[in-house]
């Protein structure tokens, strides 16, 4: 069985500079990419609020960028997704789709999370050209146009208000008769001129030219007095929520009520010796690639410090 001092699962913006900080430790980091290599920044066209880009940069050259400097300092970057941990005694083994096996003495996890879609066909139609599931990354690219938010929980208004400091106007889509978010901030988006509830519709799909133009909604779907309505729109935001890729954590660590895994105290540790956290898969919060990135220097640092008292 193949050991090897540090392992890095995921190739995201977490686990891409966990890389570069092994490598540069000398850990000899081995990374797996999983099953979107470079994570959710090539699913963007252009990122504009990373540090060092002036003028933006593709995402998916940003990651291209990052994977090359993680390979100059001797990390091996392998193909392929690890199916199942065994954190029951160290060194620790994990198994890939390959079913090949490897005893890790650390292991980072940065396998991020997954923005919830609706399933609609459109959706990877528009891919990059008015979809987005991100209005942090995306929302400027939207000034003085009208946008739509689908969701009715606290991170759709919090999208909704972000997006109404940039666009003319803001419709939220809500499947169901009220907004399921906190008292507080209902009262912000009621209280919004810019933002548009629209309650008890779903989003059917799609149009548009070369990028989104609009949407078909449905409202009161199913109930006699169904109608249907199209809307203008330039831009499509999921706010539906994220899943954590972490469910073959789900034994050996504790997961939040979602799925994002818990660390100690402010930092990428775990409550088992020698594995870390860095990324979305632990930030139910940010989520953003500078706080991704920062997480996965914590845990190279940290796991250069835990491999010193072996």
């Amino acid at each position: 069985m193949e050991h090897v001092k540090c392992l890095i699962i995921g190739s995201g913006p977490a686990g891409y500079t966990a890389a570069i900080y092994a490598g540069r430790a000398n850990l000899q980091p081995v990374e797996y990419c999983g099953m979107q290599m470079g994570g959710q920044l090539t699913q963007t066209t252009v990122v504009e609020n990373f540090p060092g880009y002036p003028e933006g940069v593709d995402g998916n050259e940003m990651m291209a960028q990052l994977r090359r400097q993680a390979e100059r300092f001797g990390t091996d970057i392998r193909d392929g997704i690890i199916t199942a941990v065994d954190f029951s005694k160290r060194p620790y083994v994990v198994t890939t789709d390959r079913d090949v096996q490897l005893e890790a003495d650390t292991v980072i996890i940065a396998t991020g999370a997954s923005a919830k879609y609706l399933g609609l066909d459109d959706e990877k139609k528009y891919n990059g050209l008015g979809v987005s599931a991100c209005a942090t990354c995306d929302g400027f690219f939207y000034r003085k146009k009208t946008v739509a938010v689908v969701g009715g929980g606290d991170t759709a208004c919090e999208e909704a208000l972000y997006l109404a400091q940039l666009c003319k106007k803001v419709y939220m889509i809500v499947r169901k008769s009220y907004l399921r978010a906190s008292e507080v901030m209902q009262r912000r988006v009621f209280e919004n001129e810019k933002i548009e509830v629209l309650f008890e519709h779903n989003t059917l799909g799609l149009f548009g030219e070369g990028g989104v133009e609009g949407a078909h909604l449905v409202r009161r779907k199913g109930e006699a007095d169904e109608s249907f309505v199209d809307i203008q729109i330039d831009g499509f935001f999921l706010a539906i929520g994220h899943k954590p890729n972490t469910e073959i954590f789900r034994e050996w660590l504790d997961l939040d009520e979602t799925g994002y895994i818990r660390t100690l105290n402010g930092t990428p540790r775990t409550k088992v010796p020698g594995v870390f956290a860095a990324g979305d898969c632990a930030d139910p919060t940010y989520r953003q690639a500078i706080v991704a990135a920062g997480t996965g220097c914590q845990a190279a640092l940290e796991a250069e410090r835990y491999l010193q008292t072996l």
